[in-house]
């Protein structure tokens, strides 16, 4: 069920007053909030990774590929970001911070 489907219901439910009522929103927001802690935690990641890729592309003299600016900053990135994340991080937070240059091998600076 989509989560604007489970709100809707919640908001139906809130004037309810019955035990029943209790149990189904005490469930519904559980499943409303599964996952948050897990999100709450890869976003620390990525904002504790940022400053370090930033920087890595602040020095760079040209536009980089993704490899490149893994093997660069890899020893400084924390233990299990791997060269995905990187560029789930490149290509899909940062946008707005890194420029993308296509090509046969797409290149990446910073904005």
């Amino acid at each position: 069920m989509k989560k604007a489907t489970l709100n809707t219901i919640l908001t139906l439910i809130a004037t309810i007053d019955t035990p029943e009522a209790e149990a189904v929103r005490a469930e519904l927001n559980t499943e409303l909030n599964k996952g948050a802690e897990q999100k709450a935690q890869n976003e620390a990641l990525y904002e504790s990774v940022k400053p370090i890729v930033m920087d890595e592309l602040s020095k760079a003299t040209e536009a980089v590929t993704l490899g490149e600016l893994y093997d660069a900053v890899a020893d400084a990135l924390p233990e299990g970001f791997t060269k995905g994340k990187l560029q789930y991080a490149v290509t899909r937070l940062w946008t707005s911070e890194i420029t993308r240059i296509e090509g046969k091998v797409n290149t990446y600076r910073k904005a």
